[in-house]
């Protein structure tokens, strides 16, 4: 037999060709995934500018920029007419919105309403503390000038420093890009609690807290201290109730205790308190939280690029990414998955409405009693009741997605919601019956402006100085935060200035 040695030294040729082409390509990768464990160190001078991340970290932050897709602006007077009569004589009766991604998180709480309309440093209506949650200058300035010092003051004094959104540094640590968090009164919330500090907590753990950061309730508190000159200040530091445990009750029997009260309500005069978002106490309620799995799993799932494994940063529904973010647990069908999501909404929302019908008549109804001359102490049992249900109320819907995270948690705070709103409703009745009113009906609440007239909110007026806000005073901020090197507007607020509001449709 003949050997073409032509033939077989081609063919050897082009075998050792390929071997040398799939070798490289296999040494660039083992390359850039050296690269990716190896984590750079981001100078800490600018670490509040996400940018400057995006060097070492292109897909997280590339992944970042994507919530900047979810801007669709829902006004939530307009979708649900009872908050301004649940909220009268506090600032989510002016204007509320659902949140968007965390790319406008910022920008969004320079232009509600509830911020105001301030005129230089030093006035209001808000405190510094409006601004802790939304930007990673927060934990800056805090390093900077202390803690307490940055809880003092009206929100406007940072209002030139506080201009990057949520971003990098607010989660991460610019020396080893692990999970870090800055603020502390996240340690003493975890403290009072009887639970782990942020560093004794495991990985998986972590990635809840850092969220945890900012999706719980939380209120002001006022806090006496003596700055390095001797001046005595008043600080208002956010101050997370979890000294009775990370439930709904817990937290009220600790400002019941304090004697604290959010506001007072402008229509029925009751000592309210307002909820902010507890996502992550409510989380922990539920199936997917007493399983061990962390925000992080759904909320930013893995995703692969080439032979690069990295955490997704647009931090969205899961439902849009369910490929990722439920299927790799899951063995239904993602359109089953899909009608039981929809199915614990829909019993969410019809307690959601009746609850919100009865506090909003329970309030009406204790303005018409106090009309007809009924007495506080007459009426302290029903605004107590009131107090109560609302708070309940409010805590169930007030982290948005409680419905799926805390599903029998977030139908039971509704429930007792209610019923405390009905004690208090007939309470009412009793007591307008004794001053000579039967069969009272209250006021239509059925759309935004009625709703918001009852209310007494001036919306011209709060509109009309907020514009002016904006174009005074807002752009002057950006002005001097770019002219000290804090912000680069390029990057980190392309589309911002035109940001949608619900009140310039």
């Amino acid at each position: 037999m003949k050997v073409n040695y032509k033939i077989l030294l081609a063919g050897s040729t082009l075998a050792i060709g390929v071997m040398a082409l799939l070798a490289g390509s296999v040494q660039e990768r083992e390359a850039e995934r050296i690269a990716l464990a190896t984590s750079p160190i981001v100078p800490e001078a600018v670490q509040h500018k996400s940018e400057e991340w995006a060097k070492y970290y292109p897909r997280q932050y590339g992944s970042w920029k994507n919530t900047k897709e979810s801007s669709q602006l829902t006004d939530m007077l307009k979708e649900k007419s009872q908050l301004p009569i649940l909220w009268a004589g506090y600032g989510f009766a002016k204007d509320y919105n659902a949140p968007r991604g965390h790319y406008y998180a910022l920008q969004d709480n320079v232009n509600t309403l509830r911020t105001g309309a301030p005129t230089d440093d030093k006035t209001g209506p808000m405190p510094t503390a409006c601004w802790t949650c939304k930007s990673p200058d927060v934990p800056r300035i805090q390093e900077r000038d202390g803690e307490l010092e940055y809880f003092t003051g009206k929100w406007a004094k940072y209002g030139n420093e506080i201009v990057n959104s949520i971003g990098c540094a607010n989660c991460h640590s610019n020396e080893t890009g692990e999970l870090t968090v800055r603020v502390p009164h996240l340690n003493r919330a975890l403290v009072a609690a009887g639970l782990p500090s942020f560093e004794d907590s495991t990985h998986q753990e972590k990635r809840n807290l850092v969220c945890a950061q900012c999706h719980t309730e939380y209120y002001f508190k006022k806090t006496e201290w003596t700055d390095k000159e001797g001046k005595k200040k008043v600080a208002k530091v956010v101050t997370l109730p979890w000294h009775n445990g990370l439930t709904a009750e817990g937290a009220e029997k600790y400002y019941d205790d304090q004697g604290f009260t959010d506001w007072i309500h402008k229509i029925s005069k009751t000592k309210m308190l307002k909820t902010q978002h507890p996502g992550y106490e409510l989380f922990k309620t539920g199936i997917h939280g007493q399983k061990g799995v962390s925000c992080a799993d759904c909320h930013m799932p893995y995703t692969q690029e080439g032979s690069v494994k990295y955490s997704d940063h647009q931090l969205q529904n899961p439902l849009n990414t369910m490929d990722r973010s439920c299927m790799p647990c899951h063995r239904e069908s993602e359109s089953k998955l899909k009608g039981i999501v929809l199915q614990k909404y829909k019993r969410k929302e019809q307690l959601h409405e009746l609850a919100m019908d009865n506090l909003a008549k329970a309030h009406l109804e204790t303005a018409k009693a106090m009309e007809m001359g009924a007495t506080d102490e007459e009426l302290a049992s029903a605004r107590a009741d009131i107090r109560s249900g609302q708070w309940k109320w409010d805590y169930a819907v007030a982290s948005h997605p409680a419905f799926f995270h805390a599903p029998e948690e977030t139908l039971r705070l509704l429930a007792v919601a209610n019923e405390s709103a009905q004690q208090a409703r007939l309470k009412l009745v009793t007591i307008l019956a004794k001053h000579g009113l039967v069969n009272y009906a209250a006021p239509d609440f059925s759309n935004k402006k009625n709703s918001q007239a009852l209310a007494g909110v001036p919306l011209e007026k709060l509109v009309a100085a907020k514009e002016k806000f904006k174009a005074t005073l807002e752009k002057e901020w950006y002005k001097q935060a770019e002219a000290n090197g804090n912000l680069n507007a390029e990057k980190s607020r392309k589309g911002l200035d035109e940001a949608e509001t619900a009140y310039s449709k």
